[in-house]
């Protein structure tokens, strides 16, 4: 599956619509950003039960900034709309992989189980 370009209008939709959602906040000056676009193409390939996005930093600024991008390339990955991979840095092929096979055998249920559980630990320390 070829990856899509992701706008501050079909973010959100495409995020909520999708199971798994890999995202790559790039610029077109940026070096790291241009020496990882194969290696993110490629897994886009790999894995077509996974949807692959790009958002353009420079002309999605207002998305850019509303998702902490601070430095590019910064990936993200989206599983049943949960955020759970936010990191700056270009990935090796091997170390992408790694984090798409991690990313798809998590039991979810836990993990939206976790998340319940440190909010209410949260909520109770600012009680």
């Amino acid at each position: 599956m070829a990856t899509i370009a992701l706008t501050k209008d079909s973010f959100n939709e495409t995020v909520e619509n999708n199971d798994t959602v890999i995202i790559d906040f790039w610029a077109s000056w940026c070096g790291p950003c241009k020496s990882f676009a194969p290696t993110f193409e490629n897994a886009s390939e790999n894995h077509e039960d996974v949807v692959f996005a790009k958002v353009n930093t420079e002309e999605e600024q207002e998305l850019a900034q509303a998702c902490n991008i601070r430095s590019i390339p910064t990936l993200m990955i989206f599983r049943e709309q949960i955020l759970l991979y936010s990191q700056a840095g270009a990935l090796p092929p091997a170390q992408l992989e790694d984090i798409i096979d991690k990313t798809k055998a998590l039991d979810m249920d836990q993990v939206r189980a976790d998340i319940e559980k440190q909010s209410e630990e949260q909520d109770s320390k600012n009680s």
